[in-house]
């Protein structure tokens, strides 16, 4: 099993980080969580498909995390030579959501479909709303989810997809809460989303001080690793970026919480996933 950090980036356009976005490539076939802004154009960097997606997981429904699923929806159509569903799993609201979608889309499907005689079918998406359990298991893989806290944003999930000995969770925007410590038990990876309080405190921005109750410090997320003996923390979703010559900073206040493995994920950091590769090194 393989990790892929498709995109890095937070709401602000940043021209090296794209919008959340996480592709795990596992033996039943490529899974995707959060669909960030330019998420197939990453994805394309790594040989990834919409057409060629085993299933789609929104942990939430902010903006950043799904602004781009139209495009997966309509790629995957105009790339398929057959009938082929999206299959969607997400937090309560996802079906809403995917409905909207294919509204908004309608006069893009009309037009396509009146000029191209052999594209005889609309877009369709199978959806799963989810909040606890197993939603998928095929052949070695197993995807399971639990309830996360990003309130006033509810529901939120997070995900830990096991596949042949290995086990990725993938946290999306959340404090510490039991659902995640949950997921997270004897986990090779998390991927979990960060901020640095210690820099955004000092600008004194009221918009920005707001983020600080919804989303984990490095430092929370180091704790929520330990707590649960995973093996290798990404730290991904950094507010603010980093500099490149700063991202020590960053993963020297998760490992003095942290003994595992740290990694500052940029976009298309890719990590191997398993007992053996918990030392692995991010190669963007």
């Amino acid at each position: 099993m393989q990790t892929i950090i498709l995109g890095s980036g937070v709401p602000f356009p940043d021209p090296e980080r794209a919008g959340a976005s996480t592709l795990v490539r596992t033996s039943a076939g490529d899974l995707l969580f959060d669909c960030g802004r330019a998420v197939l154009m990453r994805a394309a960097a790594v040989g990834a498909s919409a057409a060629a997606l085993r299933a789609v997981f929104p942990t939430h429904l902010h903006s950043d995390h799904i602004t781009d699923l139209n495009d997966v929806v309509t790629t995957r159509w105009i790339m398929s030579l057959q009938p082929s569903p999206l299959s969607i799993f997400g937090p309560g609201g996802t079906a809403g959501l995917v409905q909207a979608t294919e509204a908004m889309l309608e006069p893009d499907v009309r037009y396509r479909m009146t000029h191209h005689d052999d594209l005889s079918w609309p877009p369709s998406a199978e959806v799963t709303e989810c909040e606890r359990g197993e939603l998928l298991v095929d052949g070695a893989v197993r995807v399971t989810c639990a309830p996360t806290d990003h309130a006033p944003v509810r529901p939120t999930v997070g995900y830990r997809v096991d596949d042949a000995g290995g086990s990725v969770v993938i946290a999306g925007d959340t404090v510490p809460c039991p659902g995640l410590d949950d997921l997270c038990a004897g986990a090779d990876m998390l991927v979990h989303t960060v901020i640095r309080r210690d820099l955004l405190e000092p600008l004194n921005i009221p918009r920005l001080n707001d983020v600080f109750d919804y989303h984990s410090t490095v430092e929370d997320a180091a704790r929520t690793a330990a707590r649960g003996g995973v093996g290798t923390l990404v730290l991904t979703h950094l507010v603010p970026a980093p500099r490149p010559e700063a991202e020590h900073e960053w993963a020297e206040r998760a490992q003095a919480h942290f003994d595992g493995a740290v990694v500052v994920a940029r976009d298309l950091t890719s990590l191997d996933v398993g007992p053996e590769a918990a030392a692995a090194s991010a190669s963007p």
